[in-house]
């Protein structure tokens, strides 16, 4: 395919990474193309229609219905058409382009006390587009209703290449653009035209004007509520038909949307229900008291929280097992008259029996915990495996309030009809509910009882006069049953606005009218091939390969930004690829493998798109579906690895037990050769270490021959500890004291010695008997590397050994947060079956020097306290340790240590291990560094003490801001007093 500008991308890869959104739909588009100008949208949308190719706009590709999937160009406006070009604060308005994320607008709204108003589960990646071409509601819609109601004007560009700006008009005004010779003119004109013809007609047939969400077809009914159509009607507008009008009637290139003042003062109340209809009662019982917003989760929702690492700490406000929770917000200006209805409401739902329990929330960090466990609810969806997958269907629909209880009656008397199990979550207070039924689309029977609740749940929700999608939009999935809810008198109206606006049919056809029947395209169906591959790990978990490549569904919360929070996904934080998410990866994967299945571990395109994976396990925990791109990244290379071998820098980097010890033998050698100019350009050359960085200096005296040097002194506190290749070298009652193993791994052995002296002194203090064993390595290098058939030899030399201590009850204590915690993480899935057994025990025995720490502490703590002298303390979480077992240990060892702490929000360092000394990875890596960790040790004052417990995370900071960071056993070791 030839262009003028922009480019388009006809590549395998990229075309690949384009064909899903968020929906059960995959299309393989022919091209995709990322314009960085109004200009070159008008390019592309020319080029289109003169070749007869269809164009999809996408934002971030979160769409639930199939909007942003297209056989024809794809056009990804989030990537470069993403400034705000201007806040008017006076006037509380926001000019911003397409590619706007919400939560963007909104933090930098928040210095002048404003912020758009509408608020989906999606707000930290979705984009300002997205929610026009969806009309967005989220939350809060009971109280700021759609994005329709926000935006002000829309620019954009027409099928035929035009610009119009579409906004409210005066009398004068709208006869002016009627006289207009143009495709804009003629939009007016017909418009105008069909609206006087079937007004009646469209307000008869269209959802209940009481229902807040209703974007089934176009928005023909809102355009009959305007002047001249309705005396006294607001002015004509057609930015409100865009809205909703899921990109198939113009391209938005700019809005104006309007801002609203923030509330100060907010509280949640969390009534607990023992059935669904008992919600919905209380809801319509709680819509009457005003609140902000109604949120229903079901049990389905709450017990897949107890899997998810990320949202176990959410649970902290249930009470037992309901069958659901309302999530009630109030806001306003006084908290305390906030409090007091809130608690009206609880003894009036008491009252009524409707609930027997209900938190009462009024903590800002504790509400935002709550929220942050109800928008993770689409995502541990797809958690459930593929045995409880929700196709997105009938998710949508919307019904008034006050029919909610007997609606979702009629709704589950559907349901039984059909043997189904079902999902009943999201916005009460505006009567509209995700209701997902379980449907495995790979079986055929299963595709024919979703087509057949598709129809039958149509004809329900008609029969309420609701809308067939509150918000989702009707796209590929609910397009086909438009006819049954509006009547087969609106279709040719429907029909005649597509041919109105888009006469070529070029923007996203098919999405409202003229749709393909539902079950084509679709990502899972009978001919979906599971891969049947080898592989290393065993998956058990997620119960095989095939099953972990099937976890994401495409929410995209791996494509939030660095001022969002969290770790995930810190290589697309930095490009802002597609091709660097979790999710673009996983889509690689999954398509691959199901069509190539052995044959894709040669696959450049998926080599490729985990080049910049850093294997930072934050999406183990901070995707709902809980997706562990590190461990599938580590498959994928071995089987690399067993058809294209190993590089050298790979080997350098993933067996570097092998070289250390020479290199140790003359360490003051060893780092001034590492410091010439012509050995870094070797080194570059050779292993593909970047010649900007330093390699970690060799300690004059590895911790190991200090130890065995000091285990002989006669110095009594010294009695117990020992080296130790097995338990038979120890006795049993030697030196007193629980006995704890300490391992030392190879980098703190020859780097950082100091650190595991101080742990040593530390232990010893706190009257522990040490045990060193003869081993340095737990196989974390090789996994990094791939190099997955190494580390289960290394496995299979250390798990024996490992068993024997933790079967004695020894607790086993790592230095470095990845290599001990791949004990309770890839060990369980590495290990053969008759070694489970043996992990899972190790696992259980095995904590972090931290965790350790904290718990040697708080036992101490009730009979001395902690040491004088106060200091702060700032600290930087390891990568691994955040997505596993999070920053609280190190927090509370420390202030248990008499430390004030203040934990960094802070992402991912951007070393990770190898990844940030090699040549191809450097710039990104320093990128990540300057996303969060740089500039926040930056603010810090000069004598601040930095914690980071991992070693990679200590010499980005060296290396990036100049600054010594400490690990917690020298800060610990500190305050009882011993020194290092």
């Amino acid at each position: 395919m030839t262009s003028t500008a922009p480019d388009f991308f006809t590549d395998e890869q990229t075309r690949r990474l384009y064909a899903t959104d968020a929906s059960s739909y995959e299309e393989l588009p022919k091209a995709v193309a990322f314009p960085e100008t109004t200009r070159e949208v008008i390019d592309i949308v020319t080029y289109a229609r003169r070749q007869g190719l269809s164009l999809t706009a996408r934002g971030a590709g979160t769409s639930l219905a199939g909007q942003t999937t297209g056989g024809g160009i794809v056009m990804d406006i989030g990537r470069n058409m993403n400034r705000i070009i201007n806040i008017d604060a006076q006037k509380q308005e926001a000019l911003v382009q397409p590619g706007v994320i919400r939560d963007t607008l909104n933090r930098e709204a928040s210095r002048h006390n404003l912020l758009f108003g509408p608020d989906t589960a999606t707000t930290n990646r979705c984009m300002l587009g997205g929610m026009i071409g969806n009309n967005s509601c989220g939350l809060f819609s009971i109280k700021h209703k759609t994005t329709r109601e926000h935006v002000l004007e829309i620019e954009t560009v027409l099928s035929d290449g035009s610009k119009a700006v579409f906004k409210p008009l005066s009398q004068t005004e709208l006869a002016a653009k009627m006289e207009l010779d143009s495709l804009e003119g003629q939009i007016y004109r017909e418009m105008t035209g069909l609206l006087r013809e079937h007004s009646d007609r469209i307000l008869a047939n269209y959802p209940h004007p009481e229902i807040i969400r209703r974007n089934t077809g176009y928005a023909l009914d809102r355009l009959c509520e305007m002047a001249p159509f309705t005396e006294g009607g607001r002015p004509f507008n057609l930015a409100e038909l865009l809205c909703g009008s899921e990109g198939t009637l113009a391209m938005t290139t700019s809005a104006k949307v309007k801002l609203v003042s923030e509330d100060p003062a907010h509280v949640m109340l969390v009534p607990h229900f023992s059935s669904i209809r008992a919600a919905m009662e209380a809801t319509v019982e709680a819509v009457e008291t005003g609140p902000a917003a109604v949120e229903l989760v079901d049990d389905i929702i709450l017990n897949a929280t107890k899997g998810n690492i990320e949202q176990q700490k959410n649970r902290f406000f249930l009470q037992g097992e309901p069958k659901g929770i309302l999530i009630i917000q109030f806001d306003g200006k006084n908290i305390s008259r906030l409090k007091a209805k809130a608690q009206r409401l609880a003894d009036k739902l008491q009252k009524r029996n409707l609930t027997s329990s209900a938190a009462l929330i009024t903590d800002p960090e504790k509400i935002d915990r709550v929220w942050q466990l109800r928008k993770a609810g689409l995502g541990l969806l797809m958690g459930l495996g593929s045995k409880g997958r929700t196709p997105t269907f009938c998710e949508d629909t919307a019904v008034r309030v006050p029919d909610l209880p007997d609606y979702v009656d009629d709704f589950q008397r559907i349901l039984d009809r059909h043997n189904a199990n079902c999902v009943f979550y999201a916005h009460a207070s505006v009567g509209e509910l995700h209701l997902r039924p379980v449907i495995n689309l790979k079986e055929k029977d299963e595709i024919q009882k979703m087509k057949t609740m598709a129809g039958e749940i149509a004809d329900l929700v008609r029969s309420y006069r609701g809308s067939l999608s509150g918000e989702h939009g009707d796209g590929r999935a609910r397009a086909p049953y438009i006819e049954k809810v509006l009547g087969t008198e609106m279709m040719p109206l429907l029909r005649r606005v597509k041919q109105i606006w888009d006469p070529g049919n070029i923007f996203n056809p098919g999405k409202i009218v003229n749709p393909k029947p539902m079950e084509q395209d679709l990502r899972y169906s009978p001919a979906y091939q599971p891969p049947e591959v080898d592989t290393q790990f065993n998956w058990r978990k997620e119960e095989s390969f095939a099953d972990a490549l099937e976890l994401c569904n495409g929410a995209g919360v791996c494509r939030k930004l660095a001022d969002s929070g969290g770790t995930m996904c810190p290589s697309y934080m930095a490009t802002r690829e597609e091709k660097d998410s979790t999710r673009g990866r996983a889509n690689l994967f999954r398509q691959l493998f199901s069509g190539r299945q052995q044959e894709a571990f040669r696959s450049g395109e998926l080599r490729d798109a985990l080049d910049l994976c850093l294997s930072c396990k934050a999406c183990k925990s901070e995707c709902p579906a809980n997706v562990d791109m590190a461990r599938m990244k580590a498959e994928f290379m071995q089987g690399w690895h067993e058809d294209k071998g190993i590089s050298p820098g790979e080997r350098f980097f993933g067996q570097a037990a092998r070289i250390y010890p020479l290199a140790g033998i003359w360490p003051r050698l060893s780092n001034w050769m590492m410091r010439q100019p012509a050995v870094k350009e070797v080194l570059q050359q050779w292993l593909g270490i970047d010649k900007r960085r330093d390699l970690p200096a060799f300690a004059p005296q590895p911790f190991m021959e200090w130890y065995q040097k000091r285990s002989k002194s006669s110095d009594p506190r010294r009695r117990g500890s020992a080296q130790a290749n097995d338990l038979q070298s120890l006795p049993e009652t030697a030196g007193g004291g629980q006995k704890v193993v300490l391992l030392i791994d190879i980098f703190t052995n020859y780097h950082d010695p100091e650190i595991a002296r101080a742990a040593v002194r530390f232990l010893e203090a706190t009257g522990h008997q040490i045990i060193i064993p003869g081993f340095h390595e737990l196989g974390r290098p090789q996994l990094s590397k791939g190099m997955v058939k190494h580390a289960k030899k290394v496995l299979d030399q250390n798990l024996p050994r490992l068993a024997t201590y933790a079967n004695r009850g020894f607790p086993i204590v790592g230095l470095e947060p990845s290599e001990i915690l791949t004990l309770r993480d890839e060990y369980l899935d590495l290990c053969d079956d008759e070694q489970l057994t043996s992990a899972e025990m190790v696992a259980a025995q095995s904590f972090t020097f931290e965790e350790f720490a904290r718990k040697v502490l708080s036992a101490a703590s009730n009979n001395t306290p902690p040491p004088s002298g106060t200091r702060k303390v700032y600290i930087h979480g390891h990568c691994h340790a955040k997505a596993l077992i999070g920053n609280s240990a190190t927090r509370q060892a420390l202030q248990l240590s008499g430390y004030e702490t203040d934990v960094l929000q802070t992402g991912c360092c951007g070393m990770a291990g190898s990844f940030g000394y090699e040549k191809d990875h450097y710039e990104v890596s320093m990128d990540i560094g300057e996303l969060t960790l740089f500039p926040a040790v930056r603010s810090l004052p000069d004598e601040a003490l930095v914690c980071a417990p991992g070693f990679s995370c200590r010499h980005q900071i060296s290396d990036g801001v100049g600054k010594r960071a400490w690990h917690p056993a020298e800060l610990m070791a500190e305050r009882v007093g011993i020194g290092n």
